[in-house]
């Protein structure tokens, strides 16, 4: 049989990026790059969650790691907010600010400031603080005031001392002298000369006498009192006076230093509020800025019953600038790489007092919500979502617009100390999250408030079309990271062998890849393989030198595995021709690297009525897809063969030497082959390895892993000796997917290596056994000791057998 015109040419094994193509000679003369290479779709889903300012109309990005999606966000956003600049920012921007809330102190009230006003506004409330103490103080200190003050103090004296005088004259007169005592006052009688009224001489009385001389006492007693009462109630009109002119003093002192800020902050209704009740505060508590009353220590809002917080002046008059906005140029784009619950949402600080731990609005500090007000946020839906009660604060917080700075266990429903209840700080941010698409469709399905609020998805695809701008977008991207990492520059050659890369990256002779972290990884070892060797510019030499170097590392399973087929540990051949037996090739995929590996595919045929037994099945080792790829093997079985009659056989295939599981259809077309060979009695070729999954028709059907799969028997057949008749027979379909090694193409290029393209089952069969698979003629039988004569006289055989053997009646 004439294999070569199933050969695949020795061009199309491996797409070559022509040095000549470009216009430079190095990086060095190439622009770095300054726009997205081959994201257009994507893009355009972002320009247009960006430009929808509606509820719900958050951005969901997918794509697979390494596509740079996160630094495509930022740099585009970037680009965004610079030609926003100017346009929108003062309806958009603003400082947020934390100040004490007289009425209820444990919920602290925010302020929203102009961009800028934050700090502006602290620095005025700290220098009215300092105002009122000063202008306070000189007022009350001053000569004015104490000749005021004393003389409404020297008037209630003057008529208290008048009161007693004109009682201790109405004592005098009716014989009593009035004397304070340890009692208090009392009423001393007095004899004939004046003189104090001793016992023996009150004893001397008579008994009407010294009646009379109680009752005297009585009335003076209740006169003193009375003037006593008197003089209560001159001494607290006298304070009262005191009082009023202390209230009319401070207001004159007081209202002008408010009236200022007031004025200045008419429009903003928060710090109106703030500025009314920080005056009264200041009025009920004027003695404390008087010195004439010692102020609290700043005492935690929640330590009541341990200090008072009545008296607490200096935290009243504190300001939070929570968050500024004074040094942000355009919007605000915050990237949250570390979403727990407070680096979301804000933290409550708290401080240790009396053993205890208690907070003020002070010690309240932003999230990155906060941070992102009136911008935009850009996280991890992956640490969002592994970041306990994050993705639910998240949401509630789209929902509702607000950013509540609250305890991360009092969101779960627990018990916490007592502390703050600060008012919730309004947001307007455009939330963009990055993941994957297995994460984006899981949400989609088990979470009912995803699709209200992020209805836009900006897909990144990991391959973009091969173009020869695509391909100068990539030559400005090497530019680009090695100005950035301070490397080396590429030459003409060592881009070409970038470019190359990126299209085996994707196994598309007609795409590059778009996983920019992956190829930023090959130029970083490319040019430290070419400072080793003293070089100061990369070539493909270099790179090439980088990729082997990479595989090298990471390869060492697919060494052991080699040398156990080596040695006949692992059984597998590569020379000769056996019946029902061939080689198929599979892919192990560690991470940082897969290859492919042989492995032999046996089958055996014989009569019976249970069809194609698949072994690893049956072992609980094959995987949904590989099981219906069996299946179908027996669809092709008896489309092909039972037209007219029972398809009467049992068939065993196995993965000779597999403990493992196996998945994928890629094998169903060689497990087909070893099938037909068991049934025909004729050897299959064992230089030849197969791939390629199978439809019922028997048409041949393309898989992935081309590349890795040719690669994993070309270094199996290296190892134990090319023969020049060994090779790969592929689905013709994936010829466009071949990427190889160099030293896969040279060998080929040689002639010690083939690999062949093929379309169905039956052209196949023929390249593995050398015989014609044979066409049905007219009278419907098949040419003499072609394949399918020979299969269809096996099955014929079968069913004749079965029939002496009938199956016995079920019980």
């Amino acid at each position: 049989m004439d294999l070569m015109k199933y050969e695949v040419p020795l061009e199309s094994l491996r797409w070559r990026c022509d040095q000549k193509s470009f216009c430079f000679q190095t990086t060095d003369e190439v622009e770095p790059l300054q726009e997205f290479i081959g994201q257009d779709r994507a893009i355009k889903a972002i320009e247009f969650g960006l430009s929808l300012n509606r509820p719900g109309y958050n951005i969901f990005v997918t794509g697979l790691t390494g596509t740079g999606k996160m630094s495509v966000i930022k740099a585009y956003l970037e680009k965004v907010v610079a030609e926003k600049t100017g346009v929108d920012m003062p309806e958009r921007l603003h400082d947020w600010c934390y100040v004490y809330n007289f009425p209820a102190p444990d919920r602290p009230r925010v302020v929203r400031l102009p961009k800028g006003q934050g700090k502006v506004f602290r620095g005025e409330v700290e220098q009215l603080l300092t105002s009122l103490r000063r202008e306070v103080n000189k007022v009350f200190s001053g000569e004015e005031y104490e000749n005021q003050r004393k003389e409404v103090v020297e008037k209630g004296q003057a008529l208290r001392e008048k009161l007693f005088r004109e009682v201790d004259r109405e004592a005098k007169a009716r014989g009593f002298d009035i004397r304070p005592s340890p009692l208090g006052i009392a009423a001393i009688p007095l004899d004939r000369e004046g003189k104090p009224l001793t016992r023996e001489d009150y004893n001397a009385l008579s008994e009407a006498d010294r009646q009379a001389l109680d009752e005297r006492q009585g009335e003076v007693m209740r006169r003193v009192q009375e003037a006593v009462e008197q003089a209560k109630a001159i001494e607290k009109e006298a304070l009262e006076q005191v009082a009023s002119l202390d209230q009319k003093v401070a207001e004159f002192t007081i209202k002008p230093l408010f009236a200022n800020l007031l004025e200045k902050y008419a429009s903003v209704d928060d710090v109106g509020l703030y500025l009314e009740g920080a005056e009264s505060f200041v009025m009920e508590h004027i003695d404390v800025l008087r010195g004439t009353e010692t102020e609290k220590a700043a005492v935690p809002p929640g330590a009541e019953a341990l200090v008072s917080r009545d008296r607490n002046l200096g935290l009243a008059f504190q300001v939070n600038v929570f968050v500024d906005n004074s040094e942000t140029k355009g919007l605000p784009i915050v990237v949250e790489t570390n979403p727990t619950f407070g680096n979301m949402f804000g933290k409550l600080e708290r401080r240790a007092f009396m053993g205890a731990y208690f907070s003020d609005h002070t010690m309240l500090k932003p999230g990155a919500l906060s941070l992102a007000n009136g911008g935009y946020l850009i996280v991890s839906v992956r640490d969002v979502l592994l970041s306990p009660g994050v993705w639910e604060g998240l949401k509630r917080a789209i929902k509702t617009k607000e950013s509540r700075l609250e305890d991360p266990w009092e969101f779960y429903g627990f018990v916490v100390p007592v502390g703050l209840r600060p008012e919730p700080v309004p947001i307007d941010v455009k939330v963009i999250i990055v993941g994957d698409d297995l994460l984006y469709h899981l949400l989609s399905i088990s979470d009912e408030d995803f699709w209200e609020m992020f209805k836009v998805k900006a897909d990144f695809d990991y391959e973009i079309d091969r173009t020869q701008d695509n391909m100068n977008a990539y030559a400005s991207l090497v530019s680009d990271i090695c100005k950035k990492e301070g490397m080396c520059h590429f030459d003409a050659s060592g881009v070409s062998k970038v470019i190359e890369y990126g299209a085996r990256l994707v196994a598309d002779q007609n795409k590059l890849s778009s996983r920019f972290g992956l190829v930023r990884d090959i130029l970083i070892e490319a040019d430290q393989w070419s400072r080793g060797r003293g070089k100061t510019l990369v070539d493909e030499e270099d790179v090439r030198q980088a990729l082997e170097a990479k595989v090298y590392r990471s390869d060492l399973l697919a060494q052991r595995l080699r040398e156990h087929m080596r040695d006949g540990t692992i059984m597998v051949d590569t020379e000769g021709a056996v019946v029902g037996q061939v080689n198929g090739l599979s892919v192990y995929d560690l991470g940082d690297i897969s290859f492919g590996r042989p492995s032999r595919i046996t089958a055996r045929t014989f009569v019976g009525r249970r069809g194609v037994i698949n072994v690893e099945r049956e072992s609980q080792l094959s995987g949904r897809i590989h099981d219906k790829g069996v299946l179908i093997l027996a669809g092709y079985l008896g489309w092909k063969y039972a037209q007219d009659r029972p398809l009467s056989l049992s068939a065993s295939l196995c993965f000779e030497q597999s403990y493992e599981g196996v998945e994928g259809d890629s094998a169903s077309s060689a497990e087909l082959y070893a099938i037909l060979s068991s049934l025909s009695d004729v050897p299959l070729k064992q230089g030849m390895a197969v791939t390629g999954s199978v439809n019922q028709k028997g048409e041949l059907q393309p898989i992935g892993g081309v590349n890795q799969k040719i690669e994993g028997f070309f270094d199996l057949c290296r190892a134990k000796g090319l023969t020049g008749d060994q090779g790969v027979v592929i689905p013709r379909q994936n010829v466009r997917n071949l990427m190889l090694r160099e030293d896969v193409v040279e060998a080929v290029g040689q002639g010690k290596f083939h690999i062949w393209a093929i379309g169905t089952i039956e052209e196949g069969m023929e390249m593995l056994t050398g015989t014609s698979m044979g066409e049905r003629a007219e009278d419907g039988r098949y040419p003499e000791g072609s394949i399918n004569a020979r299969v269809e006289g096996r099955l014929r055989q079968f069913v004749e057998r079965l029939k002496e053997h009938p199956p016995e009646p079920a019980a």
